[in-house]
């Protein structure tokens, strides 16, 4: 299977209980920073997820009462860089005590030290490490060089110690698809278990011109779509066919919502145009009707599987043959 079997069944089961609840809205993954402080400041990144004091760090007891709060199945830890947070280890096992399945975003420096040895592989941990391109463009966007082979050293370790392991691919502007296409190759000799590519969108605080129209978005994922049928790519063909012009899908921003050191960030991962520390608050008085029409103009260009992936979910029941498309992608993985 694409996905390990417990991802998928606590995935069937969540949507089945919010359906007989009558939901139509509820969160899939939550977006857990649990810092906003980094090792790197990469050059596609908002500026305030690399520059936060450590001492601003949220604790504990927070990251977790909004584990619960969101009730999301999934939770991805990112920041900032999670593996600089001193209580991760309490944190991890905080979260797989409550049977949630946990993606740790790293860019990989420091597993050697924080991760291998003091977390111990589970199935509901998923280690994600951020790989932008082969040595040279990887290098580049981190801004630093060796980060490149730092991460496929961690990754060849991850893998050997029994970690579920994917990555996690970022496409700018000036991305080559046959480098993508190149590193997908590579990764694959890796025995990695997936590789998450997605079009990158400009946060407001990121000022350097290296993040796609719509149409690039369109040109470059027409041949993503092609490259999806030869490796472990773990965006589904729906969204793929989405982020390359062949299908439409409204925004799902409540699908993945996003705990902050500044609380509750409202309306989604990429936009922060309110926070609070309240769930309530976030979850009963953002316009979700709104964000979910991309009508805004900071909407525009944003193509981001965290916004669209939970809208292939929701529009299967009305599309049996995408329904059983799934199903075979993600049994054929």
């Amino acid at each position: 299977m694409r996905f390990p079997l417990h991802i998928t069944t606590d995935n069937i089961k969540h949507s089945m209980k919010n359906a007989l609840q009558g939901n139509r809205r509820y969160p899939f993954v939550l977006m857990l920073e649990p810092l906003y402080t980094c090792n790197l400041a990469c050059i596609g990144c908002a500026v305030e997820r690399h520059t936060g004091k450590l001492k601003d760090r949220l604790p504990v007891e927070l990251c977790l009462q909004a584990v619960d709060e969101s009730g999301a199945p999934g939770v991805s830890l990112c920041g900032g860089e999670p593996t600089v947070y001193p209580e991760l280890r309490e944190l991890v096992n905080g979260i797989i005590e409550r049977n949630r399945h946990i993606y740790l975003c790293t860019n990989a420096l420091l597993m050697d030290e924080k991760v291998f040895g003091l977390i111990d592989p589970h199935k509901r941990l998923t280690i994600n490490v951020h790989l932008d391109g082969m040595r040279e463009t990887h290098d580049h966007v981190c801004a630093r060089d060796g980060v490149f082979d730092k991460a496929i050293e961690m990754i060849k370790e991850s893998k050997r110690l029994g970690y579920h392991t994917i990555t996690n691919t970022t496409i700018f502007k000036e991305t080559k698809i046959s480098e993508v296409e190149e590193l997908c190759e590579y990764m694959a000799s890796l025995d990695i278990d997936g590789m998450l590519i997605s079009p990158g969108y400009q946060y407001e605080s990121v000022e350097e011109d290296i993040f796609m129209t719509r149409q690039d978005i369109y040109d470059k994922f027409q041949r993503v779509l092609e490259i999806s049928k030869r490796y472990r790519l773990t965006s589904t063909p729906m969204f793929l066919e989405f982020a390359a012009g062949l299908r439409d899908y409204k925004c799902s921003p409540w699908s993945t919502v996003t705990f902050t050191p500044n609380g509750w960030k409202g309306p989604c991962y990429l936009i922060g145009k309110k926070f609070t520390w309240s769930w309530e608050e976030f979850w009963h008085l953002t316009d979700w009707d709104y964000w979910e029409s991309r009508e805004d103009r900071l909407c525009q260009n944003c193509l981001m599987h965290s916004g669209f992936e939970a809208s292939v979910v929701k529009e299967l029941p009305r599309n049996p043959g995408d329904m059983a498309r799934l199903m075979a992608w993600n049994l054929m993985g």
